[in-house]
């Protein structure tokens, strides 16, 4: 192979393009290439972190959730507590209610039955009288036919 002049000329522009290369671009280069691995190793980190933050909110989550669940258990237990109450307190009310209409039907009976006894003198007078009036075959006057009346519904 010959060396001539257009050779060295290459071997000079090519070297005079590498110095330019590393003076005036490779800088350039290395510092948007030192950014961007920065700027990866920050978004590295942020993700880690964002991991780590992820993890803390599912275990949160996780316990709020139990917590929850706990809470709604004593509600629904409360309910079935005061459903009960409801209840008993229903079941005392009713066994009153009943105890008062049956104390109040036995007063409606007795005085009935009372009712029903002086109606019973009364008719049992009457016809006393009405059966001696007969027999004596004269007419008591009403005021003495009255008191005569009086006295034998006391006598019964």
């Amino acid at each position: 192979m010959e060396f001539n002049a257009t050779l060295i000329g290459e071997m000079i522009s090519f070297a005079l393009l590498i110095m330019f290369c590393v003076r005036y671009v490779w800088p350039h280069l290395s510092k948007a290439i030192e950014e961007r691995q920065i700027k990866i190793a920050e978004g590295l980190d942020a993700a880690e972190r964002a991991r780590a933050e992820l993890r803390d909110a599912d275990t949160k989550v996780a316990a709020e959730i139990k917590q929850a669940r706990q809470q709604a258990a004593e509600i629904i237990d409360r309910a079935h507590q005061q459903a009960g109450q409801i209840m008993d307190k229903a079941r005392a009310d009713a066994v009153v209610e009943a105890n008062r209409q049956k104390a109040a039907a036995q007063d409606d009976i007795a005085s009935m039955a009372q009712r029903a006894r002086e109606e019973l003198r009364e008719r049992v007078g009457a016809l006393a009288v009405q059966g001696a009036s007969k027999i004596v075959q004269r007419e008591i006057d009403p005021s003495a036919h009255k008191a005569l009346l009086d006295q034998l519904a006391a006598e019964i």
